[in-house]
């Protein structure tokens, strides 16, 4: 197995304990934090200018003018970025430099003042701040995982198909190993299951080989060897289309050739560093390995592709000078390659970015092969599936002998699913299973937006309305629950904090009945709400203070009363009587 590459140590142990701070935060703290985020978002896109005084106001401690780390890096897990995302370097190796200056190891119970604070972001806000406005294509990124968790566990029951047993090494693979993980355009991260555990890419390895192959020859040049139709046969059958070509380079014929395309001129050794390097780069450096045993046990097991390569070089499909054997352990080589869900889920969503890597931005394939790769797919991708997968699911997708699915969805995520059951087509049987069910929630077929058509599925994509009503429902709901968060999620989502309802009741009267002082001070010195609105019966938030016993509250409203000069009235008769609304 080739090695990943050093690592910077001190990035290693920010990261690691980073890893760690979001692994302690609950399920209901992210997802919680995730709903505020997206509720408050339309706020921080007014208030760009302004954006660093907002992460200070989100994440800090008014009184003692602080901000809590932990706080803030819980509310970045549930945007879904990782403490490893690249773009986010700047980020842990300033924050590493606090640890160190202020001898803290510990980041919850991590403060900093808002100085400090700046000197960790000031480097990545960009991103940072299209994270916390809820800009990334899933904005309620933690809802979405709860759906993506259901799937999963319903396909784990699945106990159909066998391991794939004509190559030793993979009749090998535990059955019981699944494995799901996402990666989205904006670098959004999901994973559940063995998601660390390698396998080698088989036929998965087709279409990124294609794709690259794209960009060195071009179109023209690489059908000129190569179709672009379904075959109808199986995936290693001796035949090749009414041109004389592999049908297409899903294929083996085709994935051959294909393969004969990239580089011939470099030796075999140069070739194989070249092909290393660019799937790196579509993994985003992530992992990447290489199985020698599986290569050596596909050349042992490799008479039909042998066969398919002289039969292409009886019919002069190749182009002039291919040495074939070195083409044949070219092609080994490619299905070799390992990969785990994780780097596999980011070589998918680079697809699904047309070509540019999610997390480091950069461009590994054209635009123009990514979309012949992708149309491809979605038409010869599963095999003797492929009609009826792209049918009921509608998406490019590639899977592989080893229990490899590769689903992407253009402009939004790429999947990753790894399972080693196969059913009789050759494909992972929890892996068309979680394909069927993750388009059966979401309308991510490519045609389930068609004009007039009704549907009941969910699009993560889009941020869910709330009318005037909803809003102020919550408000008034959120307050009498003593919630100081979701106060400050609607302060700065731009809620008018002196909404009424139909009873000219206002959240500073709720609170002040419930007797909520933190949340008395918050409206009052925050919010700068007017501390002395009437309800319908002429009651102020002060005479409800008084009759419902709360003096701290009384006091509260008195003091923003004074320093606005504000005259203090006298007690109104309905608060004498303790009359409630």
């Amino acid at each position: 197995m080739l090695p990943e590459g050093d690592e910077d140590e001190d990035e290693e142990n920010i990261t690691t304990t980073a890893t760690a701070t979001g692994d302690a935060a609950s399920d209901d703290e992210l997802e919680q934090m995730s709903r505020k985020l997206g509720e408050m978002s339309p706020f921080v896109r007014q208030h760009l200018i302004h954006v660093e005084n907002r992460f200070f106001d989100m994440f800090g401690d008014k009184e003692k003018q602080t901000i809590n780390i932990n706080k803030f890096l819980t509310a970045l897990a549930a945007t879904g970025m990782r403490p490893s995302d690249p773009r986010l370097k700047e980020t842990y190796t300033n924050l590493k430099k606090v640890q160190e200056k202020m001898a803290s190891n510990d980041l919850q119970t991590l403060d900093t003042d808002y100085d400090t604070f700046m000197s960790i972001i000031c480097e990545n806000l960009e991103v940072l701040v299209k994270a916390f406005s809820s800009s990334f294509i899933i904005p309620d990124f933690r809802g979405f995982c709860h759906h993506l968790d259901q799937i999963y566990n319903s396909c784990k029951n699945n106990t159909n198909g066998k391991v794939a047993s004509y190559i030793p090494q993979l009749a090998r693979l535990k059955s019981e190993h699944w494995a799901v993980s996402v990666c989205t355009v904006d670098g959004q991260r999901y994973s559940n299951g063995d998601v660390n555990v390698p396998f080698t890419l088989q036929s998965c390895s087709k279409p990124l080989t294609y794709a690259m192959a794209l960009g060195l020859n071009g179109t023209d040049t690489m059908h000129s060897y190569v179709g672009m139709e379904p075959s109808g046969r199986y995936f290693n059958e001796l035949c090749l289309d009414y041109n004389n070509k592999p049908h297409n380079p899903m294929i083996n014929a085709g994935a051959i050739m294909t393969a004969a395309l990239v580089k011939p001129h470099l030796s075999a050794a140069d070739r194989f560093d070249f092909i290393f390097n660019m799937y790196r780069r579509l993994a985003g450096d992530e992992f990447l390995g290489f199985n020698n045993a599986v290569f050596l046990s596909e050349k042992e097991c490799a008479d039909r592709n042998f066969a398919l390569a002289y039969f292409m070089r009886e019919n002069k499909c190749f182009p002039e000078g291919t040495r074939l054997h070195e083409t044949l352990d070219f092609y080994f080589q490619l299905c070799s390659l390992e990969i785990t869900a994780e780097s596999g889920a980011v070589m998918a969503a680079t697809l699904a970015n047309g070509g540019i890597n999610p997390l480091t931005g950069d461009p590994v394939l054209t635009v123009d092969a990514v979309r012949n790769t992708l149309t491809l797919m979605h038409s010869c991708g599963m095999y003797n599936y492929s009609g009826q997968f792209a049918f009921k699911v509608g998406l490019p997708s590639k899977s592989g002998v080893s229990g490899c699915v590769l689903l992407v969805i253009p402009n939004t995520m790429g999947i990753c699913l790894w399972s080693p059951p196969l059913d009789n087509n050759g494909n992972s049987c929890r892996g068309v299973q979680f394909c069927m069910e993750l388009v059966s929630r979401f309308n991510f077929h490519n045609f389930d937006n068609l004009r007039g058509q009704y549907t009941t599925k969910f699009d993560p994509r889009t941020v869910k309305a709330e009318s005037n009503a909803q809003i102020l429902f919550d408000l008034l709901f959120s307050t009498a629950a003593g919630d100081l968060s979701a106060l400050r999620r609607h302060w700065l989502s731009a809620t008018d904090m002196e909404a009424q309802d139909y009873d000219g009741r206002t959240a500073l009267h709720v609170a002040t009945s419930e007797g909520h002082e933190e949340i008395v001070e918050y409206l009052l010195i925050v919010c700068e709400v007017q501390p002395l609105p009437k309800d319908r019966w002429g009651r102020t938030p002060l005479d409800d203070a008084i009759s419902f016993n709360h003096p701290c509250c009384a006091n509260l409203i008195r003091e923003s009363c004074n320093k606005k000069g504000i005259e203090v009235p006298s007690v109104s008769t309905n608060s004498i009587l303790g009359v409630s609304q």
